[in-house]
């Protein structure tokens, strides 16, 4: 039986962050991130994780649904990671398992890496190594594009981006769902701040720590994908002691092309 997704608040640092979540409370949790998207990467699969997690899809500051707004100090992987943790505080949760998507898979691989509350761990077409950022998020560093970006120059960006995320062609009001957040300027500013911030060291640094704990982890890829490609994914199977890879039909947002088969590589890494 599959559980409701709602979307619930939490505060914290002074500000309301948004998530949702599904699942039965009395259940591990399982914590999701989002990168250069929002928490509606993960609402596909969801329903089906729910089944064997409580499952808490955060919206990090300035982005997706949450209050607030991020500059480029405050969106670093290190700084989102201890959003994360203080949520994690916030939420009751001590030790949790942890899910990421493109740079909220950084921000993964950072809090395994530092943090000894993270059980099992789960990239979806995630950034690694020196994998990002893409030439169109690196070119975000520049403060003078920052400024110069409107609201509407950043809707049209992002609006291609999605439409090269999936291989089946998103329904009008998909599309539009997924651009909802940035129509708001402080939600548009976040998102470039977000990508000024983006930085290989962060996951390049990790990788000692990574492979000391080889903390169980999953890769689940679009096999697809332009932005995270697949080679850096066996690379890390490769490099990194406990972890395996499972392929899937799909591009960036593979939720979106494989969601059965997505949330089926989930559930069979967490109920190991």
């Amino acid at each position: 039986m599959e559980h409701p997704v709602d979307r619930r608040q939490i505060e914290v640092d002074g500000t309301e962050l948004s998530y949702l979540t599904t699942g039965d409370d009395q259940d591990r949790p399982l914590l999701l991130l989002h990168g250069t998207f929002w928490s509606r990467v993960w609402q596909p699969v969801l329903p089906a994780l729910g089944r064997v997690r409580r499952c808490i899809a955060l919206d990090l500051p300035g982005c997706g649904a949450s209050a607030g707004e991020l500059d480029p100090d405050h969106a670093t992987v290190p700084a989102l990671g201890r959003t994360v943790l203080r949520a994690a505080d916030a939420l009751g949760l001590d030790g949790f398992d942890l899910a990421g998507h493109d740079i909220g898979g950084g921000i993964a691989q950072h809090l395994a890496a530092t943090s000894d509350r993270v059980g099992r761990m789960v990239l979806m077409n995630s950034v690694m190594f020196d994998s990002w950022p893409v030439p169109a998020v690196e070119r975000f560093r520049d403060p003078e594009v920052r400024a110069a970006t409107s609201v509407e120059d950043l809707l049209e960006a992002r609006a291609t981006a999605t439409r090269r995320s999936t291989v089946r062609e998103l329904l009008d009001d998909e599309l539009a769902d997924y651009l909802s957040p940035w129509h708001e300027p402080a939600r548009a500013r976040s998102w470039t701040a977000m990508a000024a911030a983006a930085d290989p060291r962060w996951t390049l640094d990790a990788v000692p720590a990574l492979r000391a704990k080889a903390l169980p982890t999953r890769l689940v890829w679009g096999r697809d994908d332009d932005f995270q490609r697949i080679g850096f994914a066996r690379r890390y199977v490769e490099e990194i002691p406990g972890a395996d890879l499972v392929e899937v039909a799909g591009r960036h947002i593979p939720t979106e092309d494989s969601p059965r088969e997505v949330a089926d590589a989930v559930i069979g890494h967490l109920d190991r």
